[in-house]
Protein backbone atom coordinates (compact mmCIF):
# COMPACT_ATOMS: atom_id res chain seq x y z
CA UNK A 1 0.00 0.00 0.00
CA UNK A 2 2.78 2.42 0.98
CA UNK A 3 4.75 1.67 -2.20
CA UNK A 4 1.72 2.45 -4.36
CA UNK A 5 1.14 5.74 -2.53
CA UNK A 6 4.81 6.69 -2.87
CA UNK A 7 4.79 5.96 -6.60
CA UNK A 8 1.55 7.92 -7.13
CA UNK A 9 2.91 10.96 -5.26
CA UNK A 10 6.16 10.92 -7.25
CA UNK A 11 4.33 10.61 -10.59
CA UNK A 12 1.95 13.40 -9.52
CA UNK A 13 4.94 15.65 -8.84
CA UNK A 14 6.41 14.96 -12.29
CA UNK A 15 3.06 15.73 -13.92
CA UNK A 16 2.72 18.93 -11.88
CA UNK A 17 6.10 20.40 -12.85
CA UNK A 18 5.21 21.38 -16.46
CA UNK A 19 2.15 23.32 -15.26
CA UNK A 20 4.21 25.15 -12.64
CA UNK A 21 6.83 25.99 -15.26
CA UNK A 22 4.16 27.37 -17.61
CA UNK A 23 2.76 29.51 -14.82
CA UNK A 24 6.22 30.79 -13.95
CA UNK A 25 7.01 31.58 -17.58
CA UNK A 26 3.76 33.53 -17.87
CA UNK A 27 4.59 35.48 -14.73
CA UNK A 28 8.07 36.19 -16.03
CA UNK A 29 6.68 37.53 -19.30
CA UNK A 30 4.32 39.83 -17.43
CA UNK A 31 7.18 41.03 -15.27
CA UNK A 32 9.25 42.07 -18.30
CA UNK A 33 6.35 44.12 -19.60
CA UNK A 34 6.14 46.34 -16.51
CA UNK A 35 8.30 49.17 -17.73
CA UNK A 36 6.33 49.54 -20.96
CA UNK A 37 2.88 50.05 -19.36
CA UNK A 38 3.31 52.54 -16.51
CA UNK A 39 -0.18 54.00 -17.00
CA UNK A 40 -1.89 50.86 -15.69
CA UNK A 41 -2.73 51.11 -11.93
CA UNK A 42 -1.78 47.55 -11.06
CA UNK A 43 1.44 47.75 -13.01
CA UNK A 44 2.25 51.01 -11.23
CA UNK A 45 2.01 49.14 -7.93
CA UNK A 46 4.43 46.55 -9.29
CA UNK A 47 6.84 49.34 -10.30
CA UNK A 48 6.69 50.82 -6.80
CA UNK A 49 7.39 47.37 -5.38
CA UNK A 50 10.28 47.04 -7.81
CA UNK A 51 11.72 50.33 -6.55
CA UNK A 52 11.64 49.00 -2.98
CA UNK A 53 13.46 45.76 -3.77
CA UNK A 54 16.99 46.99 -4.22
CA UNK A 55 20.23 47.37 -2.34
CA UNK A 56 20.29 45.59 1.02
CA UNK A 57 16.66 44.50 0.67
CA UNK A 58 17.44 42.84 -2.66
CA UNK A 59 20.28 40.94 -0.96
CA UNK A 60 17.89 39.81 1.80
CA UNK A 61 15.41 38.60 -0.81
CA UNK A 62 18.12 36.56 -2.53
CA UNK A 63 19.31 35.16 0.80
CA UNK A 64 15.74 34.21 1.74
CA UNK A 65 15.33 32.43 -1.61
CA UNK A 66 18.63 30.57 -1.22
CA UNK A 67 17.73 29.41 2.30
CA UNK A 68 14.34 28.18 1.18
CA UNK A 69 15.90 26.30 -1.74
CA UNK A 70 18.60 24.76 0.49
CA UNK A 71 15.93 23.62 2.96
CA UNK A 72 12.84 22.69 0.91
CA UNK A 73 14.42 22.23 -2.50
CA UNK A 74 17.48 20.19 -1.58
CA UNK A 75 17.91 18.89 2.00
CA UNK A 76 14.27 17.90 2.49
CA UNK A 77 13.96 15.88 -0.79
CA UNK A 78 17.37 14.22 -0.22
CA UNK A 79 16.32 13.38 3.34
CA UNK A 80 13.17 11.76 1.97
CA UNK A 81 15.27 9.67 -0.45
CA UNK A 82 17.40 8.44 2.45
CA UNK A 83 14.27 7.81 4.52
CA UNK A 84 12.85 5.66 1.73
CA UNK A 85 15.98 3.49 1.88
CA UNK A 86 15.15 2.70 5.51
CA UNK A 87 12.31 0.47 4.25
CA UNK A 88 14.74 -1.73 2.33
CA UNK A 89 16.63 -4.76 3.56
CA UNK A 90 19.94 -3.62 5.07
CA UNK A 91 22.20 -4.57 7.93
CA UNK A 92 21.38 -3.17 11.35
CA UNK A 93 24.45 -0.94 11.21
CA UNK A 94 23.55 0.46 7.77
CA UNK A 95 19.96 1.13 8.86
CA UNK A 96 21.26 3.05 11.88
CA UNK A 97 23.58 5.15 9.70
CA UNK A 98 20.81 5.97 7.22
CA UNK A 99 18.41 6.84 10.02
CA UNK A 100 20.87 9.37 11.48
CA UNK A 101 21.53 10.83 8.01
CA UNK A 102 17.77 11.20 7.46
CA UNK A 103 17.23 12.78 10.90
CA UNK A 104 20.22 15.13 10.49
CA UNK A 105 19.13 16.33 7.04
CA UNK A 106 15.56 16.96 8.20
CA UNK A 107 16.69 18.74 11.37
CA UNK A 108 19.08 21.02 9.45
CA UNK A 109 16.31 21.65 6.92
CA UNK A 110 13.94 22.73 9.72
CA UNK A 111 16.58 25.08 11.19
CA UNK A 112 17.25 26.64 7.79
CA UNK A 113 13.56 27.13 6.97
CA UNK A 114 13.11 28.74 10.40
CA UNK A 115 15.97 31.14 9.61
CA UNK A 116 14.34 31.94 6.26
CA UNK A 117 10.99 32.58 7.95
CA UNK A 118 12.58 34.93 10.51
CA UNK A 119 14.35 36.76 7.68
CA UNK A 120 11.03 37.17 5.86
CA UNK A 121 9.23 38.51 8.94
CA UNK A 122 12.04 40.95 9.70
CA UNK A 123 12.63 42.47 6.26
CA UNK A 124 9.52 41.97 4.11
CA UNK A 125 5.86 42.97 4.13
CA UNK A 126 3.96 39.99 5.55
CA UNK A 127 0.39 41.05 4.89
CA UNK A 128 -0.32 37.54 3.49
CA UNK A 129 -2.11 38.96 0.45
CA UNK A 130 -0.40 36.70 -2.09
CA UNK A 131 -0.22 32.95 -2.57
CA UNK A 132 3.50 32.73 -1.76
CA UNK A 133 3.08 34.20 1.72
CA UNK A 134 -0.07 32.19 2.49
CA UNK A 135 1.47 28.93 1.32
CA UNK A 136 4.69 29.78 3.15
CA UNK A 137 2.83 30.18 6.46
CA UNK A 138 0.97 26.88 5.99
CA UNK A 139 4.24 25.22 4.98
CA UNK A 140 6.06 26.40 8.10
CA UNK A 141 3.29 25.08 10.36
CA UNK A 142 3.40 21.74 8.51
CA UNK A 143 7.21 21.59 8.91
CA UNK A 144 6.90 22.10 12.67
CA UNK A 145 4.24 19.38 12.93
CA UNK A 146 6.38 16.98 10.90
CA UNK A 147 9.41 17.71 13.07
CA UNK A 148 7.35 17.04 16.21
CA UNK A 149 6.15 13.75 14.68
CA UNK A 150 9.78 12.80 14.09
CA UNK A 151 10.61 13.25 17.78
CA UNK A 152 7.50 11.25 18.79
CA UNK A 153 8.53 8.23 16.69
CA UNK A 154 7.55 4.94 18.36
CA UNK A 155 10.25 2.28 18.38
CA UNK A 156 9.97 -0.55 15.87
CA UNK A 157 7.50 -3.19 17.03
CA UNK A 158 5.77 -0.88 19.48
CA UNK A 159 2.04 -0.15 19.42
CA UNK A 160 1.07 2.58 16.95
CA UNK A 161 4.26 2.23 14.89
CA UNK A 162 2.48 1.34 11.62
CA UNK A 163 0.03 4.23 11.98
CA UNK A 164 2.88 6.62 12.77
CA UNK A 165 4.80 5.51 9.66
CA UNK A 166 1.81 6.28 7.42
CA UNK A 167 1.13 9.69 9.02
CA UNK A 168 4.82 10.63 9.00
CA UNK A 169 5.11 9.68 5.33
CA UNK A 170 1.93 11.59 4.37
CA UNK A 171 3.08 14.70 6.22
CA UNK A 172 6.57 14.44 4.75
CA UNK A 173 5.21 14.12 1.22
CA UNK A 174 2.82 17.04 1.77
CA UNK A 175 5.60 19.25 3.16
CA UNK A 176 7.91 18.38 0.28
CA UNK A 177 5.29 19.12 -2.38
CA UNK A 178 4.26 22.38 -0.70
CA UNK A 179 7.90 23.41 -0.38
CA UNK A 180 8.65 22.76 -4.05
CA UNK A 181 5.54 24.65 -5.19
CA UNK A 182 6.36 27.56 -2.89
CA UNK A 183 9.85 27.84 -4.35
CA UNK A 184 8.22 28.35 -7.75
CA UNK A 185 5.80 30.94 -6.35
CA UNK A 186 8.72 32.64 -4.60
CA UNK A 187 10.58 32.93 -7.90
CA UNK A 188 7.45 34.43 -9.46
CA UNK A 189 7.21 36.96 -6.62
CA UNK A 190 10.90 37.82 -7.04
CA UNK A 191 10.34 38.38 -10.77
CA UNK A 192 7.36 40.68 -10.16
CA UNK A 193 9.22 42.82 -7.64
CA UNK A 194 12.54 43.08 -9.45
CA UNK A 195 11.77 42.44 -13.15
CA UNK A 196 14.81 40.14 -13.15
CA UNK A 197 14.72 37.02 -15.31
CA UNK A 198 13.94 33.78 -13.47
CA UNK A 199 13.87 31.48 -16.51
CA UNK A 200 17.29 29.86 -15.89
CA UNK A 201 16.52 29.27 -12.20
CA UNK A 202 13.14 27.73 -13.06
CA UNK A 203 14.82 25.39 -15.56
CA UNK A 204 17.65 24.38 -13.20
CA UNK A 205 15.30 23.73 -10.28
CA UNK A 206 12.91 21.73 -12.46
CA UNK A 207 15.76 19.53 -13.72
CA UNK A 208 16.95 19.00 -10.14
CA UNK A 209 13.51 17.99 -8.83
CA UNK A 210 12.88 15.77 -11.87
CA UNK A 211 16.19 13.99 -11.24
CA UNK A 212 15.41 13.45 -7.54
CA UNK A 213 11.93 12.14 -8.43
CA UNK A 214 13.44 9.80 -11.02
CA UNK A 215 15.87 8.39 -8.44
CA UNK A 216 12.96 8.03 -6.00
CA UNK A 217 11.00 5.93 -8.51
CA UNK A 218 14.12 4.06 -9.61
CA UNK A 219 14.59 2.71 -6.09
CA UNK A 220 11.27 0.85 -6.35
CA UNK A 221 12.23 -0.51 -9.78
CA UNK A 222 15.60 -1.77 -8.52
CA UNK A 223 13.95 -3.34 -5.48
CA UNK A 224 11.38 -5.02 -7.74
CA UNK A 225 14.12 -6.45 -9.98
CA UNK A 226 16.01 -7.74 -6.93
CA UNK A 227 12.88 -9.46 -5.64
CA UNK A 228 12.27 -11.07 -9.05
CA UNK A 229 15.88 -12.27 -9.17
CA UNK A 230 15.59 -13.81 -5.71
CA UNK A 231 12.30 -15.45 -6.65
CA UNK A 232 13.79 -16.91 -9.84
CA UNK A 233 16.78 -18.22 -7.89
CA UNK A 234 14.48 -19.90 -5.34
CA UNK A 235 12.34 -21.42 -8.11
CA UNK A 236 15.42 -22.66 -9.95
CA UNK A 237 16.80 -24.18 -6.74
CA UNK A 238 13.44 -25.83 -5.99
CA UNK A 239 13.24 -27.25 -9.54
CA UNK A 240 16.80 -28.57 -9.32
CA UNK A 241 16.03 -30.19 -5.97
CA UNK A 242 12.90 -31.85 -7.39
CA UNK A 243 14.87 -33.17 -10.37
CA UNK A 244 17.55 -34.53 -8.03
CA UNK A 245 14.98 -36.29 -5.87
CA UNK A 246 13.26 -37.67 -8.98
CA UNK A 247 16.60 -38.94 -10.26
CA UNK A 248 17.35 -40.64 -6.93
CA UNK A 249 13.95 -42.38 -7.00
CA UNK A 250 14.59 -43.66 -10.53
CA UNK A 251 18.00 -44.98 -9.47
CA UNK A 252 16.27 -46.85 -6.63
CA UNK A 253 14.17 -48.77 -9.10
Amino acid sequence: MMKELQTISAVFLLLLLPFVMCSSSSSSSQGHGITDQRHHPKLTEDINAHQLIKGKLLFQAKLHGFLMWASMGFLMPIGILVGKMLNKEHSRRMLKIMFYIHATFQTISTLIVTTGAILSMKYFDNSFKNSHQKLGLALYVAVLIQTLLGFLRPHSGRKGRSGWVIIHWLMGTTVSLMGIINIYTGLQSYNKKTSKSIGPWIAIFTVEISLITFIYLLQDKIEHLKMRKKLKSKMAAATEEEETESGDENDGF
